[in-house]
């Protein structure tokens, strides 16, 4: 690796949530000041150490407005961060790129949102052709041929994925199933105690061929924060760090959001772009690897992502996933939180606590011997990873 790094120099120190609903009864204001309260007493910080905020573009809630309203003395640097689910992972790039270099000492990503109770995500959003950018021209390209929601424009690549590699729907079930398995498992996650089968994957409503609802994640209230700061601080505080061995954000050629249809190959080469950088950045691989959270959006995009990741090759993917091999005790374990399918869907920040407490040891469903956990952000878009380290 070179010097010129940003592999070691930031950790996470604190993780925090709301609780995870379908009608908050709170405005996103305040579950997001909720999560960043929760996090900073995680780690034993106050509002007053914070000097740096990231977001979403997409979260109604400015960095000042969370800053005024708890308390928060200068802030040094605020950042947000574009296209969707595809923030997550990038949020904790801001914040380390900052904390590395000085720039700040501790810096919070925080995401809060009425996802359910409110502003749908899930249906027709006619903002999102209307938005005065390109993303909106973009959008109005399809939207009037009736790709104008999420689980439409998947089923365009999940259908071309099948015919090209032969998968079928159980292959996409079995992350449904895995996930909810999990989530069952998981207090916190909407779907306690409410594990799937196969069986019931299939039976379940279709949506927009071949997704059937439950390759659909869920639509949530809620809110996350991650806490950011040096490992030596990091270190001193009362939780154990998880170290930012790499951080990367991607896009691929002809990228739009969404709908890249345009390519010669419609799949998903931008989260390849983010795991060729994670894997240069921390000099590890899919060997190193005991376990993943994987954004799980939409089943199909799971499969796409282990094969861009390095960890099956093309057209692979549904034969790695068989026979429990993503559930606890297979060959690779992911999303043991129970991901947005299971858990919730907090624009994947959720995921990225969940990799923290891996690190920690202190998961619902640890898997042994974690040395290093991948973590991925929203596909489909220009998208981010993580690598986590002890």
């Amino acid at each position: 690796m070179s010097e010129r790094t940003l592999s070691g120099k930031a950790a996470i120190a604190g993780i925090g949530a709301t609780e995870f609903s379908k009608a908050s009864g709170r405005t996103e204001l305040q579950l997001s000041c909720e999560a960043v309260l929760d996090a900073l007493a995680d780690c034993g910080l106050s509002t007053k150490d914070v000097d740096g905020l990231v977001t979403f573009t997409m979260d109604n809630s400015s960095e000042i407005a969370v800053a005024r309203e708890l308390g928060m003395g200068d802030l040094r640097f605020f950042s947000r961060i574009n296209y969707g689910g595809g923030a997550a992972c990038g949020t904790v790039q801001q914040a380390a790129l900052a904390v590395a270099t000085g720039v700040a000492d501790v810096v919070v990503c925080y995401r809060g949102f009425n996802e359910r109770s409110g502003d749908r995500f899930g249906q027709v959003s006619q903002w999102a052709a209307a938005q005065v950018n390109t993303n909106g021209l973009d959008n109005a390209f399809t939207y009037p041929y009736g790709l104008s929601t999420p689980a439409a424009t998947v089923a365009m690549q999940a259908q071309r994925y099948m015919h090209e590699y032969g998968a079928v729907s159980a292959d996409f079930g079995a992350v449904a199933v895995a996930d909810r398995k999990h989530a069952a498992t998981n207090p916190k996650a909407f779907f306690h105690g409410k594990p799937i089968t196969i069986e019931e994957h299939q039976a379940s409503r279709m949506i927009a061929a071949p997704l059937h609802l439950l390759d659909c994640c869920q639509e949530s209230d809620g809110a996350v924060a991650i806490v950011v700061t040096t490992p030596e601080r990091a270190a001193d505080l009362k939780q154990k760090p998880a170290i930012i061995a790499a951080a990367a954000q991607g896009s691929a050629p002809d990228q739009y959001v969404m709908t890249s249809y345009y390519r010669d190959d419609i799949g998903i080469p931008e989260i390849g772009v983010v795991g060729r950088e994670l894997w240069r950045q921390s000099g590890l691989g899919p060997a190193d690897m005991a376990m993943a959270v994987l954004y799980d959006h939409f089943t199909p995009y799971v499969l796409m992502q282990l094969e861009e990741l390095g960890f099956c090759g093309r057209g692979e993917a549904k034969d790695f996933v068989k026979d429990g091999a993503i559930e606890l005790g297979g060959r690779l374990p992911l999303n043991t939180h129970g991901g947005q399918l299971g858990e919730a869907y907090i624009h994947g920040m959720n995921g990225i606590a969940e990799g923290v407490r891996q690190i920690r040891g202190t998961s619902v469903n640890p898997v042994p011997d974690v040395q290093n956990v991948l973590v991925t952000a929203g596909t489909g878009v220009p998208t981010s990873g993580l690598i986590l380290s002890v």
